[in-house]
């Protein structure tokens, strides 16, 4: 394999479980990720985060290294506090053909 791209693809074709697991860890990585960047874009480091949350700067390094998975009210606030929202889509569902 020759890229991260590659190896995820290669572990979601392995079966229906392995692609749900690949899934959950890329939505996980891109919350986790707009945190760190709107946090880095307010110029906050994360003990200032952690400050205005109201929890421990070692949550926020945590939640920021992917070793903890916050519980919604944590995310929320978090992002709240981030002035970001969480939003929720359904999956597109497969288009019908004729």
């Amino acid at each position: 394999m020759k890229t991260w791209n590659d190896y995820k693809e290669y572990v979601k074709s392995i079966n229906a479980d392995e692609k749900k697991n690949m899934e959950e860890i890329e939505e996980m990585a891109a919350i986790v990720g707009a945190l760190v960047q709107q946090r880095n874009a307010l110029g906050l480091s994360q003990r200032e985060l952690a400050a205005r949350c109201g929890m421990p700067q070692s949550s926020i390094a945590r939640i920021e290294s992917c070793k903890t998975a916050p519980n919604l009210d944590t995310l929320l606030k978090v992002m709240g506090t981030l002035g970001l929202k969480l939003s929720v889509a359904t999956p597109e569902q497969p288009k019908a053909t004729a």
